[in-house]
């Protein structure tokens, strides 16, 4: 984890997670852990699939584990938060307990002296170089799913430029690059992210982007233009967060 800062230095401790699939069973297991991020991080940013089935009663649950949080918390949906069509309702109750919940659209927080961006959508499939799959075939679901990879990408290129501020991170529940899906089937890769989210992170101007979904992949990756990239599915870093240091250019 990264140390703590001072006021003005112009580093950022962006603490995430993804994956955690909340449900009655699950109460308290991450609640002590999250008390304790003012030690440790700036800003908690949540990469989707919140709920494991997109219920009330699960949003409940996860509203129980991060309500009154000692930093900003800032989320995007995934997936599984819209398997009841609930969507709409699971982001009114997240933002009545002060989440910053983010669909196609951009935030700031003045940290440490600077004004973090974010920019969240919750992405979609859509496929990468190598790994494509036909956008017409399969389930309702399936081709909603590839249909929104492309278009969220639009709309994430767009929030991100709309930013005023010194860094930019970008937020998404999907993956923006093949890197964070080793360990995945390769054969499941064009439904577990688009490549388009990736131009939109560089052409963006994002120093960072977090998703999740992919369970079984690698935490570390790339854009092909260079940004990180980090899957924070809270299977792959078994832990309640993770947490990374950004630095505005002008202090390296």
């Amino acid at each position: 984890m990264g140390s703590a800062v001072e006021a003005g230095t112009g580093r950022v401790r962006i603490a995430a997670v993804g994956d955690l699939h909340m449900r009655e069973s699950m109460r308290g297991r991450f609640r002590p852990a999250l008390l304790d991020l003012g030690a440790h991080a700036d800003v908690l940013l949540l990469a989707g699939d919140l709920t494991n089935g997109g219920t009330l009663r699960e949003t409940d649950a996860l509203c129980a584990e991060i309500a009154d949080l000692p930093v900003p918390v800032i989320a995007v949906l995934g997936n599984h938060d819209h398997d009841r069509r609930l969507g709409y309702r699971i982001t009114v109750q997240l933002s009545e307990i002060g989440v910053h919940m983010l669909e196609g659209t951009a935030t700031i927080l003045p940290v440490n002296g600077i004004r973090l961006g974010i920019a969240g959508v919750m992405g979609g499939s859509g496929g990468f170089p190598g790994h494509r799959a036909n956008p017409d075939e399969g389930s309702v679901e399936h081709r909603r799913r590839f249909r929104r990879g492309p278009a969220d990408a639009v709309r994430l290129r767009a929030a991100l430029e709309s930013l005023d501020c010194d860094l930019r991170i970008a937020l998404m529940h999907f993956s923006p690059t093949l890197d964070t899906l080793v360990g995945e089937p390769p054969k499941i890769y064009p439904g577990l992210g688009c490549q388009d989210l990736a131009d939109a992170v560089d052409s963006g101007g994002a120093v960072l982007a977090i998703h999740g979904h992919a369970h079984g992949g690698t935490e570390f990756g790339r854009t092909p233009g260079g940004t990180e990239v980090r899957n924070v599915s809270y299977p792959v870093i078994r832990s309640a967060y993770r947490v990374y240091d950004v630095t505005h250019p002008g202090d390296t």
